[in-house]
């Protein structure tokens, strides 16, 4: 048991006196009970980060704001506001490891050093309004720190789990279970002092689904009479509602209730029962007869989160597009598909003016559903920004997945949502595969205004049939479905999934494998998690590199952190210990 506890980062003859410690410091955050030298460089450490991973001019605001409300959190001298201010404006990077060193020394970080990813957390949602910069801050604070990505799933979950907890026979299983459960209450009870210590008393509720005096009437126990009072105050159930969004429903109670434009059909399907602090939208790009007929079938092993959507859309005109594929792809028409394989991709010839005649000929059986579908998908991506601006999912990060169409909604819901104000924030991560979109760099641009994490860009370079349903409607050259956008920008991360991806119609087919190449955690990943008798650690480098990497440094570039020669994707934002997403797919590497 010592050993296993080891092995999830608590060492076994250290972390009973930090719980002891905790205890006694009960009524104080450990952002505060840190050496002035260990809060100085935790609050630095904060600000080069935020400056590395936000370095535009438009969040300069956001960093300034950021810093100011971190230094009172920490109640540091206003005397060193304007280094702060400074760190955070782009100055200092090269202090990323000493600052790094400092913070780990400190004895209260010595026996658990996650218990930075629990201050931060608890800064980050002291407001009610969980900003998607600051959990991609979180996460890589917590990769520099080499703390598996896991430990900041289970603070998000212990803040929704109920309090209510059945009594198990004590066998070794059990025992094991039981030692989280007491843990999560911990933690529970540690980032419900920090809400209720800011803002008047207001604090986060645990649920979205148990009313407020239940839960307070259950949570006096574990974070004193104050925040249980908190807790039931008008003032926290407003908190809630604001994270979860009207009634705490999220995006379960939307669907479009009069036709908007062109548009026919647009509804989230959930795809998990659960609730979380970060949610996933999944997007399908076509839908055919059989086992792929309905918008969930390709995201049936999808669990990046506990709670996920499928948006439904446009059904009537997917179905159509999915029959003219499976059309185009059958019988004699499959043959010549081979030989204008050989006549055009592998030599070279690109336009769509090349394509043979016998082929163009037979475009005609996919030319208008194709034709209606690139319309309607890009009409459904505006109104999809439009309905995350209006923030029906609450005031939380949000991830958008999608393949083909589903990821051209994707691309214009982000180009969509780049012209107004008050995008940014909203989307953590976005992943398109197979997108029948411009390839050009230029195009891309606007949208790492909106995106706070990675805008991962999945390709194969022989999908021939996208080639020439998208070149022959578009007379596009460049097309993010066939090759990299050479982007530099650290979010941008290019995925060559050509030795997972045969052509088109494998996105839909293959869309597991897919998902944990590109690092997406599947439910076959959290099972192989759960069966492991270790968390997930960044496996990238040696412990000592990883926590001392200077962001920025030339010669020592964060995995993941992007552009067209991007390697490979952060490892604490890949738990999962299925194969990683890299540049170049192949078969075996992981």
């Amino acid at each position: 048991m010592a050993a296993e506890e080891e092995q999830r980062g608590w060492p076994s003859g250290e972390h009973g006196g930090a719980e002891v410690a905790g205890e006694e410091a009960a009524g104080e955050l450990l952002g505060r009970q840190l050496g002035q030298p260990a809060s100085f460089a935790y609050a630095a450490l904060c600000a080069t980060a935020l400056a590395w991973l936000f370095p535009e001019e438009e969040q300069s605001s956001f960093r300034t704001e950021f810093m100011e409300a971190f230094v009172r959190w920490l109640k540091l001298p206003d005397a060193v506001l304007p280094a702060m201010t400074a760190f955070a404006s782009g100055l200092g990077g090269e202090g990323t490891e000493t600052f790094t060193q400092v913070l780990l020394k400190d004895p209260i970080l010595k026996a658990n050093p996650s218990g930075i990813t629990q201050d931060l957390l608890s800064f980050s949602l002291r407001d009610g309004y969980y900003d998607a910069r600051a959990r991609v801050l979180i996460c890589h604070i917590t990769w520099l720190l080499r703390i598996p990505l896991e430990e900041l799933d289970v603070l998000e979950e212990s803040l929704l789990e109920s309090l209510k907890e059945q009594k198990e026979e004590e066998s070794e299983t059990a025992e094991v279970s039981r030692r989280k459960k007491e843990r999560r209450r911990k933690l529970k009870r540690y980032l419900l002092i920090g809400l209720a210590s800011v803002g008047g008393g207001t604090v986060l509720g645990l649920t979205g689904g148990l009313a407020a005096p239940l839960v307070a009437a259950g949570a006096a126990t574990l974070i004193g009479s104050a925040g249980a009072a908190a807790l039931a105050s008008t003032a926290g159930i407003a908190v809630m509602a604001s994270l979860f969004g009207a009634a705490g429903a999220g995006l379960t109670g939307y669907k479009m209730k009069k036709r908007v434009g062109a548009i026919e059909e647009f509804e989230f399907l959930p795809l998990t029962e659960g609730k979380q602090l970060h949610i996933t939208i999944a997007i399908t790009g076509w839908l055919c007869a059989g086992k792929y007929g309905s918008f969930t079938a390709p995201w049936s092993n999808l669990l990046q989160s506990s709670e996920q959507y499928c948006l439904a859309w446009e059904s009537k005109y997917l179905m159509e597009l999915g029959h003219a594929l499976d059309t185009l792809l059958n019988g004699f028409i499959n043959l010549m598909a081979e030989e204008a394989l050989k006549l055009t991709v592998l030599s070279g010839i690109v336009t769509a003016l090349t394509w043979p005649t016998s082929l163009l000929t037979a475009a005609s059986v996919i030319d208008n559903p194709w034709g209606v579908c690139l319309h309607r998908s890009a009409e459904v991506g505006k109104h999809l920004a439009q309905v995350l601006l209006s923030r029906q999912q609450g005031k939380r990060p949000v991830t958008l997945i999608g393949f083909s169409l589903g990821a051209r909604v994707i691309y214009f819901c982000l180009q969509e949502m780049a012209q107004e104000k008050g995008c940014e924030g909203i989307i953590e991560d976005v992943v398109l595969l197979g997108a029948p979109v411009e390839g050009d760099a230029k195009h891309w641009k606007a949208i790492t205004r909106v995106v706070s994490g990675r805008i991962i860009n999945g390709y194969c370079r022989g999908d021939w049939l996208l080639g020439f349903v998208y070149r022959t409607s578009s007379v596009q050259i460049k097309v993010a479905g066939l090759q990299p956008v050479d982007l530099e920008d650290r979010r941008m991360v290019n995925m060559d999934l050509s030795a997972v991806v045969n052509g088109h119609l494998d996105y839909m087919k293959q869309m597991d494998t897919i998902l944990k190449a590109v690092g997406i955690k599947t439910k076959e990943c959290w099972q192989e998690e759960k069966g492991s008798s270790s968390l997930c650690k960044p496996a990238a480098e040696e412990p000592e590199q990883a926590a001392g990497r200077q962001p920025g440094a030339e010669g020592s570039r964060e995995p993941g952190q992007g552009g067209a020669g991007a390697e490979a994707l952060p490892p604490a934002r890949q738990p999962c210990p299925c194969p990683r997403g890299q540049t170049s797919v192949g078969t075996g590497s992981s």
